[in-house]
């Protein structure tokens, strides 16, 4: 009678399956120390190209070697540029936000409003309030960092945050290509030098990750579901930082080296590529992370309809 009994019992409802990584501490202050580690980033690109006479120089020639002489090459760029206007901008932030209310996430539309107004002023302030001592001869005003790198930036981490994870991975890779072909276009243009634009890639990456710990902070008590990073998306990126990144150092070791010991030891066309790919390093490395920050923000469905199906199923 005790084993008919036993079998006769319907089984206990199970609690929904907790995280307990992803409720740890850790996890709720990533974010947080990613915020200031981009912050210092920030920091030290200005410190190293602004405030001192040999990353004056490298950066400069970087920016002037930048003559692109094919013609559909000179369109892109152009079309890219002129297309990056304050209307647009906004109405993609806007965008951002009505998928978060729609999406019944009102935090995330909060965070994004705060990611891109928080990137775009603090991007502004800097720009009025650094000093650039004139020390590579040209008497330019700062430039330090990039405005519309930022608000390209800022608006595509704005999407990603808002976004279902779905969709997720196609679109930072979209996004990620396009910050990039802002990016040079600025130094194409010669309106910005490389680390301006990498400096706005990291401000934008502090905001993000401090608008990450906000969520993160704000659902740490709910319980949370794991969500699968793409794979190919995230692999693709890892490797653009790696061999992006791995060019970009040697070839500034180089620019310096012709600088400041070697003359005319590279040509400004190597510097301006140099550049390019410590930009192209930068953006990937930024996006890798912010696809990571946004997963694991979700909240938990209780699995009513499996636990009567398990319930059914031990009363049998």
């Amino acid at each position: 009678m005790t084993a008919l009994a036993s079998h006769s019992q319907p089984a206990p409802a199970a609690a929904p399956a907790r995280s307990p990584g992803r409720d740890s501490a850790g996890h709720v202050l990533a974010p947080l120390g990613v915020a200031i580690l981009a912050a210092a980033g920030v920091a030290a690109m200005y410190q190293i190209f602004v405030r001192t006479t040999v990353g004056q120089l490298g950066d400069t020639a970087a920016m002037r070697g930048g003559d692109v002489e094919h013609p559909r090459v000179v369109e892109v760029l152009s079309r890219t540029l002129n297309g990056t206007t304050l209307v647009s901008l906004v109405a993609v932030c806007l965008a951002a936000v009505t998928i978060g209310v729609l999406r019944k996430r009102i935090d995330l539309a909060v965070a994004a409003t705060v990611l891109v107004l928080g990137a775009n002023g603090s991007c502004q302030l800097l720009k009025m309030r650094l000093e650039r001592p004139d020390l590579d001869g040209l008497a330019m005003p700062n430039s330090f960092p990039s405005g519309h790198t930022a608000a390209a930036a800022s608006v595509a981490a704005a999407l990603i945050l808002v976004l279902p994870q779905a969709i997720r991975g196609m679109v930072t890779m979209i996004g990620a290509g396009y910050v990039t072909i802002i990016a040079i276009a600025t130094v194409w243009a010669e309106w910005h030098r490389p680390s301006d634009t990498i400096a706005a890639v990291l401000l934008v990456l502090a905001w993000s990750a401090f608008a990450a710990f906000g969520v993160r902070l704000l659902r740490s008590r709910r319980p949370v579901e794991p969500e699968r990073h793409s794979r190919v998306g995230t692999a693709l990126l890892l490797i653009v930082f790696v061999v992006a990144g791995a060019a970009g150092v040697l070839g500034l070791a180089t620019v310096l080296l012709s600088e400041r010991v070697m003359p005319d030891l590279v040509s400004g066309r190597f510097a301006f590529l140099t550049g390019s790919a410590g930009i192209v390093a930068a953006v990937a490395g930024a996006f890798l992370i912010w696809v990571r920050l946004t997963s694991g923000d979700r909240p938990a469905t209780a699995p009513a309809k499996a636990v009567r199906r398990r319930t059914k199923g031990g009363s049998k």
